[in-house]
């Protein structure tokens, strides 16, 4: 075993437990205390702007630059006691991370003093570089402004001693540049459409509020082992490294007993995402061997995104004090299962009324049903869409893998929904339905309550899967800001309900009954969507032959998945909802082309260098000893014992060399393509070309350094192994 990497085993070997949590700990006490909340603001603020504060943030109205400044100083005093000394505008931008420039409260004034100074003006507004962040050709390099503005709507807090604000970022023309910015824009969308459609239900909704439920899966590794691994320092997954004896066949990691190293560090973090107001709630093991997942309780979609993302980074500077790595990669190991992100995703209203929890009445019901139906109308039309929401290079690994849910988008809705769609295609006709059918028809839908409530199979091979009270969007990929997906979703049902208004006013218009309107065009979207929803097995290869006949995209690679960002229908949808500009849809569809690009790329120049600089020179070194061996034994036995005892090392000697030969000359042609690749300058077409001409080497060399890995000595190899990544503790 090489110096290195034992040495890594033997630190991750003898770890200690570093961590005991605070005994016992009242989560009522220390909840949100980090965070400038309704009862800080309350505390500090005088009433009056208290409660224009929180007009601001209930009703999305502009906020005053008074009260702005009344707000900045007591968010200051708030932060100074809690330690803070610097502040920050806490962004999104399009590289899938955050984003903080701190500045410190202190402003120098003469003999060497210094005031503590934060205004109205730089809580509201700061500029940027913007050149600097991904914009898709918004912002050129010598174009560098950009403004950071507040988003009242999601608390600030402290973290580390700084003062961050949520903000949305654009540019100096406008454009977004952020993924907070479209995600507001989406947000107000089917606020402003699910409530006129509430309206025919109960006028006293005001305002419909989309809820977000993720659940959060990673990895951990010891970081000895870690930085002993130079593809998952720079990669974040292991481009190399043979299956394991023993993973996750025994399915005895599940739900198993957390490790005590490992429960101390979700211990602190949960701890400190509490005080941040991130109301975590649920731990356990997952599948695979250090896999581990962790989930909230369900926030509004705009403060849950924010959440999940501080979260990972706090999850990230935890693990350092406890020796660990997390994995956020979808696939950070090859053979056994990925991460994901599930998007638990439901609509609410200003009454406290969750719109997909069927309620106790056939009116309630009926309004249940016409959001229910409208968002598989919605999914399906804009399936193509969804699929390029949620893709990376990264996630592609996951999708289709018999782990995660196929790259074609359906709906399962559960046996009992299925009945009662089928009900309502049979007896509601275009014509006037007869008093009877109108009752039968509300009564059977009434019963809805006693036959759904938990009474439906969840169908884990579903990519969009109604749950008893929720959509659980599956396929989003566990390093994934959640953004993308959450806009397109929230987008595509706000453009629907505007559209099942328009086509339930007509009927109405020539003197249809509300209720039989309504009922007349669920039937019709019911029909029309019938293709997208699908009840067994998503895994098979039966689905994707069916997928095919009923005409619904199966697209695995994400340079053409994007493809359906740049649709005359995308750009129409976007435009008339206005979440995104046609200049900000195209920026969005070229970072994400080159991002698929560059991970690529790095990967494949990682593979380069671990083949020929790693793995090569240890099988020779490896070769070299059973040359000497055999040369020794030669030396010392007669001809017949010597062709003998010989032979296994022979074979030996000439199988690895025949993988150092495939190895190194797949090596020279996957750096020749990506030369290649690299001088093509359209952005779709360099990604194909890394795609469909480069990719396809990294399995080819694997194959054979993986082959190699259980041949040449334990004691040579320079790269801990799946055994000991996986299994110690």
């Amino acid at each position: 075993m090489t110096t290195y990497r034992k040495e890594a085993l033997r630190k991750a070997l003898n770890r200690d437990t570093i961590f005991q949590a605070e005994n016992p700990i009242k989560i009522s006490e220390i909840f949100g205390m980090n965070v400038f909340g309704r009862d800080a603001m309350r505390e500090y603020l005088p009433e009056d702007v208290f409660e224009s504060i929180m007009h601001t943030i209930n009703e999305g109205t502009t906020i005053d630059r008074k009260i702005a400044s009344q707000v900045a100083s007591a968010m200051k005093n708030w932060a100074m006691n809690k330690g803070a000394t610097h502040y920050t505008h806490w962004f999104h931008p399009l590289n899938g991370a955050t984003a903080e420039k701190h500045d410190a409260f202190f402003t120098p004034t003469d003999n060497l003093r210094s005031i503590s100074k934060f205004e109205g003006n730089q809580l509201i507004q700061q500029e940027t570089d913007g050149s600097s962040f991904p914009s898709g050709g918004i912002r050129n390099t010598f174009e560098a402004r950009g403004y950071t503005a507040w988003d009242p709507t999601s608390p600030a807090f402290v973290y580390n001693g700084t003062l961050c604000i949520p903000t949305i970022f654009i540019s100096y023309t406008v454009e977004s540049l952020d993924y907070k910015t479209p995600l507001l824009r989406a947000v107000n969308a089917i606020d402003k459409a699910a409530v006129d459609i509430c309206q025919y239900f109960d006028k006293n909704v005001t305002k419909v509020i989309p809820t977000l439920g993720w659940e959060q899966e990673y990895f951990l590794v010891d970081e000895a082992l870690y930085f002993a691994r130079p593809d998952l320092v720079l990669t974040g997954r292991t481009l190399f490294g043979h299956a394991s004896a023993k993973d996750q066949q025994m399915e005895d990691h599940y739900f198993g007993s957390i490790p005590e190293r490992v429960t101390n560090y979700m211990k602190e973090f949960e701890i400190e995402a509490l005080k941040l107001g991130i109301p975590v709630k649920t731990r356990h093991n997952e599948v695979a061997p250090n896999q581990f997942e962790l989930a909230p309780v369900y926030e509004e979609a705009n403060l849950a995104i924010d959440h999940n993302q501080l979260l990972m980074d706090l999850m990230e500077r935890i693990a350092h004090k406890h020796h660990f790595r997390v994995l956020f990669h979808e696939k950070p190991f090859a053979g056994i299962n990925g991460s994901g992100k599930h998007n638990n995703w439901s609509l609410a209203t200003n009454k406290g009324k969750n719109l997909l929890s069927p309620g106790k009445t056939p009116k309630t019901n009926l309004q249940f049903l016409t959001f229910f139906i409208n968002i598989i109308k919605a999914v399906h039309d804009h399936s193509s869409l969804l699929r390029a929401a949620i893709a990376s290079a990264s996630n592609d690994h996951r999708l289709g893998a018999h782990e995660a849910p196929p790259a074609i988008i359906s709906v399962f809705i559960g046996v009992q929904l299925t009945k009662i769609f089928e009900e309502i295609v049979q007896k509601v006709k275009t014509e006037k339905m007869s008093p009877d059918e109108k009752t039968d028809l509300k009564l059977n839908i009434g019963k809805i309550p006693q036959i759904i409530f938990d009474n439906t199979d969840r169908n884990r091979t579903s990519p969009f899967a109604f749950t008893g009270d929720k959509f659980e969007l599956r396929p989003v990929g566990s390093s994934a800001n959640c953004s993308p997906s959450m806009i397109v979703l929230n987008t595509i049902v706000a453009n629907q309900l505007i559209a099942f208004k328009k086509d339930v006013d007509k009927l109405i218009n020539e003197s249809v009954e509300k209720d039989e309107a309504i009922f007349r065009v669920l039937r019709n979207y019911i029909i029309h969507s019938k293709n997208v929803l699908f009840e067994g097995n998503g895994y098979s290869e039966e689905w994707a032959k069916e997928a095919k006949k009923r005409g619904l995209s199966n697209v695995r690679d994400t340079p053409l998945a994007l493809d359906a960002y740049l649709t005359d229908k995308t750009k129409k949808l976007f435009k008339l909802t206005n979440v995104l500009s046609e200049r900000e849809l195209e920026a969005r569809y070229f970072i994400k082309q080159e991002c698929y690009t560059k991970t690529l790329q790095i990967e494949a120049r990682v593979i380069g260098d671990l083949a020929l600089n790693h793995v090569i020179p240890t099988a020779l070194k490896y070769q070299n000893l059973l040359l000497q061996n055999v040369s020794g034994l030669k030396d010392i036995l007669l001809e017949k014992d010597f062709k003998k005892q010989s032979g296994y090392q022979i074979e030996l000697i000439t199988e690895i060399s025949e993988h150092i030969k495939v190895i190194s000359v797949n090596v020279h042609n996957l750096i020749e393509a990506r030369k290649k690749a690299n001088l093509i300058e359209d952005t779709k077409a360099k990604s194909i070309e890394y795609c469909e001409k480069v990719k396809p080497f990294f399995e080819t060399i694997r194959y054979h350094v993986d082959k190699l890995e259980i041949l040449v000595d334990d004691e040579l190899w320079p790269l801990p192994k799946y055994r000991e990544l996986l299994f110690v503790r």
